[in-house]
């Protein structure tokens, strides 16, 4: 019997720079701003999304370290690579990686040194 049941995690990433942050996830990872709070004087928090993966992203000291690694599971990495390939995006070019463990694997990072996972299991 369980007593508890637990929902998906929401990984806090650190950034340095909104318009930055804003141009990687939003214009190249095709996510959506789901709220933000801030700007002007104070630091940036905001939840992006895509599909069903929420990420916090956080300008505030002490909220996270840059240099997080996060896995995102995706239903179709040759799909999701080539949406991001024909993205154009002038700072990344990522590839398809088969790892020992089953798993095809696309590898990005934010320009804040976070590193995203996208991952679907070998069929």
């Amino acid at each position: 019997m369980k007593d508890v049941e637990f929902g998906g995690a929401v990984p806090v990433l650190r950034i340095f720079d909104a318009a930055k942050a804003k141009e990687f996830y939003l214009d190249f990872l095709q996510y959506e701003i789901d709220w933000a709070y801030g700007g002007e004087e104070l630091p940036i928090y905001m939840q992006v999304t895509n599909g069903s993966c929420n990420l916090h992203l956080s300008e505030h000291h002490g909220d996270a370290c840059p240099g997080a690694s996060v896995r995102i599971p995706v239903s179709d990495i040759e799909v999701w690579h080539r949406l991001l390939i024909g993205k154009e995006y002038k700072y990344m070019k990522p590839g398809i990686e088969e790892t020992p463990w089953n798993t095809r694997e696309v590898k990005v990072t934010d320009p804040f040194g976070n590193r995203l996972i996208y991952y679907c299991p070998v069929s």
